[in-house]
């Protein structure tokens, strides 16, 4: 058996509406269905379905998921361009999404952020192999990207 492709991520959330707001603003994919009562489905690269808060699901008191508690650390996103990256990085402030961080991994430059939820976002551009560090792993890096520079 081979795997395809991840078919959908699923992030609870407290309020659909707010996130639906923010994944369609910050990320672009289009509102595609919607659960009545339920949750809301995007579709952009792939597929994100926001469910609606639940009775012991969540709402607008759930609690955030802690650093150190096991779950889902993140979902990322690749670009195609480096360039595409940066100008993906320079509209997050804009649109009031603070930059977490910013990294140059070796293999791969990121972008991370946080969705309204505190679920944590990375948008990626994974450069070419041949661009890939020798001599270590090409994902250890963790040096801040130079477009990064002034907000530091």
């Amino acid at each position: 058996m081979g795997l395809k492709k991840l078919g959908h991520v699923v992030l609870k959330v407290r309020d659909l509406d707010r996130s639906e707001a923010f994944y369609t603003g910050v990320l672009g994919p289009a509102v595609t269905g919607r659960m009545p009562g339920v949750d809301g489905l995007l579709r952009g690269a792939r597929q994100l379905r926001l469910p609606r808060p639940r009775p012991l699901e969540g709402g607008p008191d759930a609690t955030p998921q802690a650093s150190r508690q096991v779950g889902l650390f993140h979902v990322a996103w690749q670009v195609e361009r480096e360039e595409d990256l940066r100008a993906f990085h320079d509209q997050l402030v804009p649109q009031g999404v603070p930059v977490r961080s910013t990294m140059d991994h070796g293999a791969n430059l990121s972008v991370y952020f946080e969705d309204p939820d505190g679920h944590m976002l990375e948008v990626t551009y994974e450069k070419p192999r041949e661009a890939w560090p020798t001599g270590r792993s090409p994902f250890e890096g963790r040096e801040p990207l130079s477009f990064d520079a002034a907000r530091r």
